[in-house]
């Protein structure tokens, strides 16, 4: 496969993961803000754009409509919903040959959907519903992607993508949420702390999986280990290193270049620290410097990517 096009499918599909994560985000921090209890709704926005990134120019104003229609519509706002659809959309345009007429469909669909010229009264008249379709049109998507598209290099690619995104973006928000939810005293407030455990759970459509592994039992330590370490749901992040590790494996045996050691090494070591260390090991050390060495390795591993599969030189892939 040319690097040009496994680097386009590999940020088409990064881009949409992004944009559901945003749109999430932002659901249930609104939903958060009909609670005036607790915390400020500027507290709150902060910690959004903290949990996306530290996204720029989205200084809090007061006025929560206005800055969620900028989250969402902002063409030039990188965190935006729209910037990442129309990023998905291109990288989908310059592979067009790559994709399943039903996957351009539908992300054509999608990107219309954000431009319509109604999108924004739609937005204001019906803030959820408008956010439920966005995420239920980047969920046709990759529905139709696995169902449509052959599963060689290219599917392995998106893959890729879509878990080395989700990775970061959950290990982010989990180091965002620890001094406000990790380190209180038990019993402090705990209607507020409750509230916000379930909000939590929300940004990773967790909620209901987390009851069939603890019951309605909502505490910060288990939520940790299971957005942590729980193997078999597809938000927690060692999911997401296994997703990351079979699909580089997976573009070897289709006839992709050997995955260098260095590469091997990184997810190796990632794929051990999620899977041999214990919540109690995590908690009793430094849970926040855990989460930041996670999200250091997933950028890692981003580099060593375009390193030895974009931007290689040919002696390298001769030697390969």
């Amino acid at each position: 496969m040319l690097s040009r096009v496994a680097d386009s499918l590999y940020w088409m599909s990064r881009y949409l993961e992004r944009a559901e994560n945003t749109v999430r985000q932002l659901d249930v921090t609104m939903s958060l803000m009909l609670d005036p209890g607790g915390t400020s709704a500027e507290t709150r926005w902060k910690r959004l754009a903290a949990s996306l990134g530290k996204a720029t120019d989205l200084d809090w104003n007061g006025d929560m409509d206005a800055m969620a229609r900028i989250l969402v519509f902002d063409n030039l706002n990188p965190a935006s919903v729209t910037f990442c659809v129309n990023g998905a959309r291109e990288n989908a345009r310059q592979v067009r040959e790559e994709i399943s007429s039903e996957q351009w469909q539908r992300l054509n669909r999608l990107f219309h959907q954000m431009h319509s010229p109604h999108a924004q009264s739609q937005f204001s008249a019906n803030i959820n519903d408008s956010l439920t379709a966005v995420i239920d049109g980047i969920h046709l998507f990759k529905g139709v992607s696995d169902t449509t598209m052959i599963h060689g290099q290219g599917w392995q690619f998106i893959r890729l993508g879509r878990y080395l995104e989700r990775a970061y973006a959950t290990a982010t928000m989990l180091e965002v949420y620890q001094p406000f939810l990790f380190n209180k005293d038990e019993g402090e407030n705990y209607g507020y702390q409750y509230l916000e455990l379930v909000g939590l759970l929300r940004c990773c459509t967790s909620f209901e999986a987390y009851c069939q592994v603890y019951t309605a039992d909502v505490t910060a330590d288990r939520i940790l280990e299971f957005l942590l370490l729980n193997r078999d749901f597809p938000h927690a992040i060692r999911y997401c290193v296994d997703g990351i590790r079979h699909a580089i494996e997976s573009v070897q045996r289709t006839g992709g270049r050997r995955p260098p050691d260095e590469l091997t090494a990184v997810i190796g070591r990632l794929h051990a620290m999620l899977g041999y260390s214990t919540i109690n090991e995590i908690l009793a050390d430094d849970a926040a410097g855990f989460l930041h060495l996670i999200r250091e390795q997933c950028m890692r591993i981003h580099e060593l990517i375009y390193r030895y599969y974009v931007h290689y030189s040919i002696q390298s892939a001769l030697a390969s």
